[in-house]
């Protein structure tokens, strides 16, 4: 009797579905015909089953503890008592500080994390001697090494030597993790640490007028900003009054294999650096952008969390802080109030876009882009989203990367 393709919900299910599996396999199908297409099934769930059932690694001890954290509703300096005090507290959150005995046998018996989760070893960035895996042409390309000749040195010293003003390579890649980075496609993480790394050289240049404030970020305050994308020059002045704030705000092409739009990075709290990639040279997309990484200083300045990576282009799976970004970004950007009593909601026409917009106050690319987000049907559109405006405003910038 041929066995019924199910969910696999018990042992029982499990060696059932590896025996018909096994008999599969001798008859050797063609993978599009029934029998093949019933053995990619039962590998499916099998290796679902199997992923649940029988985990052949443990989470790692930061990503642990963070996840205690929101199930508890814990602050940081809710963990001084187990660590020591809140500049330790910082320093294991960030991975830049390893657990001691001392500190693993308080959480397990504090927070209930299990002895063998902390004392694993954190899989930050345990290759990170891989030198030759460091986009080094890349780099080049882009001057990253400046004058030298980089068939004179050593990977290792070329990195090295790279990071050295802003720290060691595993400071930015022990970061990340998926608590991190939003992306429903692989990443180079050497890349991406790279480019963090960067963008973190070039903002710690910047003249900052004053330190940055969390009370600075007011609605009147964000109103502001995304009324600036009216002006002509809109765009530059949204990064004047983000320095003038405290805040930096770099950009930077993306490398290959990192899909990025833009990153937020509070590991200085003094001045958070927003860096952003225009991979994307479009207006909707860059105001957009900008208040989603603002959403994100706004709501997690003060959580364990100190870098976002945004690949905006994933929409589905996305963490409670990313789900909180996206509504921030678009209630700011128009208010949802007005949004459901507006024809740009139900009538996809140029006309409605730059109605609400006026009413609004704002870059009707900035409409345009909010109907076609609800309806991608709406190609018509394209003409208002100001496709190639935003990088003419970085000359410096090397855009043929």
């Amino acid at each position: 009797m041929e066995y019924k393709i199910k969910p696999i919900k018990t042992e029982e299910d499990y060696k059932r579905a590896l025996k018909w599996v096994e008999d599969l396999m001798d008859k050797d199908p063609n993978p599009d015909s029934e029998e093949g297409e019933k053995l990619e099934l039962l590998a499916t769930l099998i290796k679902e089953y199997e992923a649940n059932a029988f985990p052949d690694t443990l989470p790692d001890p930061v990503e642990a503890i963070l996840f205690r954290m929101e199930q508890q509703g814990l602050k940081p300096a809710d963990l001084a008592h187990y660590l020591g005090s809140n500049s330790r507290v910082s320093e294991v959150l960030s991975r830049k500080r390893s657990l001691t005995l001392d500190m693993m046998r308080k959480l397990e018996a504090g927070l209930g994390i299990p002895a063998k989760v902390l004392l694993k070893k954190s899989d930050d960035f345990e290759d990170a001697s891989s030198w030759s895996n460091y986009p080094l042409r890349e780099m080049a390309k882009r001057g990253y090494f400046e004058d030298k000749n980089i068939k004179e040195y050593t990977s290792k010293q070329l990195i090295e030597d790279f990071f050295s003003p802003v720290g060691a390579p595993t400071t930015f890649v022990g970061m990340l993790r998926k608590t991190y980075y939003r992306s429903k496609r692989p990443v180079d993480k050497y890349a991406l640490a790279i480019w963090s790394a960067y963008i973190v050289k070039k903002a710690n240049k910047i003249k900052y007028p004053t330190k940055f404030d969390k009370s600075s970020l007011t609605p009147q305050f964000m109103e502001r900003m995304v009324k600036l994308s009216v002006e002509p020059n809109g765009v530059l002045l949204a990064r004047d009054l983000l320095i003038k704030t405290g805040i930096g705000f770099v950009v930077e092409p993306h490398f290959q294999n990192t899909y990025l739009d833009a990153i937020i990075i509070m590991t200085n709290k003094d001045h958070p650096i927003i860096g952003m990639t225009l991979r994307q040279d479009r207006l909707d997309n860059f105001w957009f952008t900008l208040m989603h990484e603002l959403a994100h200083i706004a709501l997690h300045f003060d959580s364990p969390i100190d870098l976002f990576y945004d690949d905006l282009d994933d929409k589905e799976n996305l963490s409670s802080e990313e789900q909180a970004a996206d509504g921030f970004a678009r209630e700011t950007l128009i208010p949802e109030s007005k949004w459901v009593n507006s024809p740009a909601k139900l009538v996809p026409s140029p006309i409605a876009a730059q109605s609400l917009a006026r009413e609004l106050g704002v870059n009707p690319a900035i409409v345009a882009g909010r109907m076609r987000y609800e309806n991608d049907k709406y190609p018509y559109l394209f003409a208002l989203l100001g496709q190639g405006k935003v990088r003419p405003f970085f000359p410096e910038v090397n855009w043929k990367l």
